[in-house]
């Protein structure tokens, strides 16, 4: 990773910052670093930090990816899919999201940067100009010593009269050129921090993303195992149940072609009373004794219906094994599925 964090180049703070250069070449070497590669204008806001650390104004990068990629679809002049460009700097492919240049994350250092720099630019020069300050307690002299015991400026007359006569002091110019070295080193080493940081975000960025691809992976093998296993359910349960109704239509046509001949039987034995009772009321002995004989009809030749034929509790099942089985469902530690 480059070690360019809010710049298209790395900016040279020793340059920037050495007491040895005036301010205008201060400014003007400022506004070098913050030129944009494709415009050749100061960045213009929003400015995008690439993949690789250089910076793009984002409607720069917009019309080099829309001259890369001519026949991408667009929606008011920005893209609508993912694509790819290669940063005008350093040549690197930059691979955009479905969010396209809007996915680019902002650089707000840069952004601020400018903000300070256009700012101090339209500073008149007069306002700009620097004032010697005045000793608070000797107001007519200029602090031009440093109080290395306490840390503060003063000036020769408290060092001779004042509270700083028993004080180790130093010339103002020297600490000044050592506060001011010590400034920079500092601004330069928290650039380079900022620079491990954003590519600690960049590589956290892009773990989140392979996460939730690969959870999403997983929570459909998931799916389609646990999918399978419920149509080996239901196909069992289909099985089991058509075994039950098998029986029970088999029992049920027993049960109905029995009772027919039941019914059978009983609509004769009613027509042989019918018969009975109107011999019954015939007076004339000798035509009563010319009647046949009726007798009682028997049943013993028709089927009889067993104690208990109308249970099914045959069929019982007993699933606390399998429902044992289902509840110790996990993932196989220490493999892949």
């Amino acid at each position: 990773m480059g070690q360019s964090y809010s710049i298209t180049k790395k900016v040279n703070f020793s340059i920037i910052l050495s007491p040895s250069i005036g301010r205008a070449s201060v400014m003007d070497n400022l506004e070098k670093q913050l030129i944009c590669p494709i415009c050749l204008e100061m960045f213009t806001k929003p400015v995008v930090i690439l993949p690789c650390q250089h910076n793009l104004c984002r409607k720069c990068a917009n019309d080099v990816f829309q001259a890369a990629n001519p026949y991408l679809p667009t929606r008011s002049g920005s893209l609508t899919s993912g694509g790819r460009f290669r940063c005008p700097s350093c040549r690197h492919e930059v691979v955009l999201d479905r969010h396209g240049v809007y996915g680019l994350q902002r650089n707000l250092l840069v952004e601020n940067i400018i903000d300070m720099f256009k700012q101090e630019s339209s500073r008149p020069t007069q306002e700009r100009k620097e004032e010697t300050p005045m000793c608070d307690v000797h107001e007519d002299e200029k602090i031009n010593i440093y109080c290395v015991t306490h840390g503060v400026p003063t000036c020769s007359m408290c060092k001779v009269f004042g509270a700083h006569k028993d004080c180790e002091v130093a010339p103002l110019g020297t600490v000044y050129e050592t506060k001011r070295s010590e400034l920079s080193d500092g601004i330069a080493m928290m650039v380079g921090n900022n620079d491990r940081i954003q590519g600690i975000i960049s590589q956290l960025d892009e773990a989140c993303r392979v996460i939730e691809e690969n959870s999403r992976r997983q929570k459909t093998k998931v799916c389609e195992k646990f999918d399978h296993l419920y149509s080996v359910l239901e196909e069992k349960k289909r099985q089991m149940s058509q075994k039950v109704t098998a029986e029970q239509e088999e029992k049920m046509n027993y049960i109905q072609g029995l009772t027919k001949k039941y019914g059978d039987h009983l609509e004769e034995s009613c027509k042989v009373v019918e018969r009975g009772i109107q011999t019954m009321e015939e007076t004339e002995m000798a035509l009563f004794l010319q009647v046949r004989t009726i007798n009682a009809s028997s049943t013993a030749h028709l089927d009889k219906v067993e104690r208990g034929y109308e249970k099914m509790d045959h069929y019982k099942v007993d699933f606390r094994r399998e429902r044992k089985a289902l509840g110790s469902l996990d993932f196989i530690r220490g493999e892949g599925m």
